[in-house]
């Protein structure tokens, strides 16, 4: 086995990176047939969700291997190679088995616990059967982490460690308050029809929210999802609708959830704006609402009703960002940069470089602690106090973004009203989450699954050596038993079967004990010398071990097989 993992995660990757690289359905099928083409690897599939892209290969050159599928991945992902490879991971054989079990587990997910990797798994491996790019080694590897993500979930209580994305998503958009007392009488419009946002629908509906508004591309999902959510015996009032309404959808809804393929914005900050505006505007009368991209001569701004002045520069960075292409770049540090540096009191100054003369060197010791903290609190701070506390006022709308890349332009949540929980800020929020205790039961449970593929593996990398061993030893035996015939004529056919059935006998007792204790030995670290040594022990025919080989597989769900995983 040489199993190679080449990939990135929202544990090695920043949002944004993983957002750009995030693989379309055709540009999955092309990447799987580009890896098979390059010379080391003979199998393969892609594992691509929101929070991570992993190539997995069977390759037989480490350091190619690793060069070939970095390459690809930059290819078909659209980053550059040289802006990728710092974001990018790579294991190898076991530790390429233990992160794929851990990933199963939900040890890696964003939300520890939760489930719904598993269908991103078994859709994995299902692209890569229907693509013909799996073999044996890809079908025993993803079967199997299945199997182990399943019984994770069914003998510890690894769910109570965490809960599905959509489920922490309403959390964090209810701030503290139940999620059931949060939802109760809320509008939902739930943009897309995949599998997670009817996860999502079906949570709303589960939490008590009154009324839910599927809007898709696709007329037909979007009905059918509504139909499933009436019928679903939660009470809740479900309709769907084209995607040209969501605008107007938008105006009469409290809670949005999207999740869609969509390679662009699905909700510009200007069309939040807009809804937040109809929605707030005392006058029943019909107007036209405020929008990001016209300001007065003067420079003024328009905005929702009751709108503080002190927000103004909020959206004029608005306005210029809409005539500049339609959103912001979430600032990041910048917003908080001044209230972190004047956090602690430098003892040298904020003006470093013009106060350092005559400065003893513990206050440069401490002035480069205080400087180390000011930037990780500022990198820290920003994303938290602003999506979260929404400007300290009521929230008119709540959006959760689950795509990958983003539905809802992250610039909406410094809109006044507006409350934006997307993939990075449930990233944020995730990593002070506690950590349950069944975490331990499931780390253990993964270790031992890895050292059981492994040993099934290397088991099953001698049987073709087995097998060839047994094959030349019954053609022993069908050739001493012809010569028997010819020397010893006169038997009859009793007699001839009695004979024959003893040298077999005798055969397989003789090769018993050597092919059941190499199997074991085969079996350990380092156990794949065995096979070379009984190839050259009995002199075995190296292309009989290999059609042997050959013919394992292209059956690579044969139950015979000794060596499968199970």
């Amino acid at each position: 086995m040489s199993l190679l993992v080449v990939g990135l995660s929202h544990r090695s990757a920043p949002v944004s990176v993983l957002e750009r690289a995030s693989l379309a359905a055709d540009a999955k099928v092309k990447l799987l047939h580009d890896t098979l083409a390059a010379e080391p690897a003979t199998e393969a599939t892609v594992l691509a969700t929101c929070n991570r892209i992993e190539l997995y290969a069977d390759v037989d050159k480490f350091h190619a291997g690793v060069a070939e599928l970095s390459t690809l991945l930059a290819q078909h992902s659209g980053v550059a190679l040289e802006e990728l490879t710092p974001y990018l991971y790579v294991h190898y054989e076991d530790r390429a088995v233990h992160h794929l079990f851990s990933v199963a587990c939900g040890l890696d997910s964003m939300v520890v616990g939760e489930g719904q990797i598993l269908g991103q798994i078994k859709d994995a491996l299902a692209l890569g059967q229907d693509l013909h790019t799996a073999g044996r080694l890809i079908n025993d590897l993803f079967q199997q982490a299945l199997r182990v993500g399943k019984r994770a979930h069914s003998e510890t209580g690894i769910d109570r460690a965490g809960q599905s994305l959509v489920t922490f998503g309403l959390e964090q958009l209810a701030v503290g308050t139940p999620v059931a007392e949060w939802a109760v009488g809320k509008r939902a419009l739930v943009i897309g029809a995949g599998s997670m946002s009817s996860l999502a629908a079906a949570t709303l509906a589960r939490v008590g929210v009154a009324e839910i508004v599927v809007a898709n591309r696709t007329a037909d999902r979007a009905e059918r999802l509504a139909e499933i959510l009436v019928a679903s015996g939660t009470g809740v009032s479900a309709v769907a609708v084209p995607m040209a309404r969501v605008a107007d959808e938008l105006t009469r809804v409290d809670v949005v959830v999207s999740c869609t393929g969509a390679t662009g914005l699905v909700l510009t900050a200007d069309d939040v704006l807009d809804a937040v505006s109809w929605g707030s505007a005392p006058d029943p009368a019909p107007h036209t609402p405020a929008r990001l991209d016209s300001a007065d001569a003067a420079g003024s701004v328009p905005g929702p009703a009751g709108l503080d002045p002190a927000d103004s520069d909020v959206l004029a960075r608005l306005v210029a960002a809409a005539r500049d292409g339609g959103r912001i770049a979430d600032a990041g540090a910048v917003r908080t940069i001044a209230g972190a540096v004047e956090a602690d009191g430098c003892p040298v100054g904020p003006d470093g470089r013009a106060a350092l003369t005559g400065v003893d060197a513990n206050s440069l010791e401490l002035h480069g602690t205080w400087a180390d903290q000011g930037e990780a609190a500022a990198q820290r701070q920003p994303r938290r106090s602003t999506r979260t506390q929404a400007h300290a006022t009521t929230v008119r709308l709540a959006l959760l973004d689950l795509a990958m890349p983003r539905d809802i332009d992250a610039a909406v949540h410094r809109i006044p009203g507006v409350r934006l929980v997307d993939i990075e800020s449930l990233a944020e929020a995730s990593a002070d989450a506690p950590m349950a205790a069944d975490v331990d039961a499931v780390r253990a449970i993964v270790a031992q699954e890895v050292a059981a593929f492994g040993a099934a593996q290397r088991a099953a990398h001698i049987t073709p050596t087995v097998v060839a061993l047994r094959a030349m030893a019954a053609e022993v035996v069908a050739m001493e038993v012809a010569r028997l015939d010819g020397r010893v004529p006169d038997l009859d056919e009793r007699q001839r079967a009695e004979v024959t059935q003893t040298v077999r006998r005798v055969v397989d007792k003789l090769l018993h004990a050597p092919t059941v204790r190499v199997k074991q030995l085969a079996s350990e670290p380092g156990g794949a010398g065995y096979a070379e040594a009984l190839r050259e022990l009995f002199d075995l025919d190296p292309q009989t071990v290999a059609s042997v080989s050959r013919a394992d597989a292209a059956d690579p769900m044969n139950d015979d097989d000794p060596g499968r995983a199970s």
